[in-house]
């Protein structure tokens, strides 16, 4: 049996890649934060995007099994910038089909550092 790959698309195993952050490991940047968030969202895991969401702006819940779900078809990260030792950005465009109809959503995400924890706080759609 192979084992699954990660759905961020890196070509790795789930296991060796996203799935060691979604068991707790803390994701050393936000880029990688983005990558689990984004397999976090392909895999259902509301339990890894709330806990990863800056309490501020976090939401109460998301929803993830509202009927019809999105099929997630891949994530290309444009640009992660650092501000500093705590706050980052990370462009990216994540493609999914919704209803047989084809999306991206391309956004420029604000992380910001707490307690040793990358958190995501909030995000600008771009055209």
């Amino acid at each position: 049996m192979t084992a699954a790959a990660c759905p961020c698309g890196s070509g790795r195993t789930l296991a060796a890649c996203c799935g060691r952050f979604h068991d707790g490991e803390p994701a050393p940047d936000a880029e990688r934060l983005m990558h689990a968030r984004y397999s976090a969202y392909v895999l259902g895991r509301e339990d890894y995007l709330l806990a990863t969401w800056h309490p501020a702006t976090r939401p109460t819940t998301l929803e993830l099994d509202t009927v019809p779900r999105p099929q997630w078809l891949g994530l290309t990260v444009k640009a992660h910038t650092p501000q500093d030792e705590t706050h980052s950005t990370v462009e990216f465009v994540a493609r999914y089909k919704l209803n047989g109809r084809a999306f991206r959503l391309h956004e420029t995400s604000r992380f910001e550092r707490v307690d040793g924890r990358w958190l995501y706080v909030d995000g600008e759609i771009r055209e």
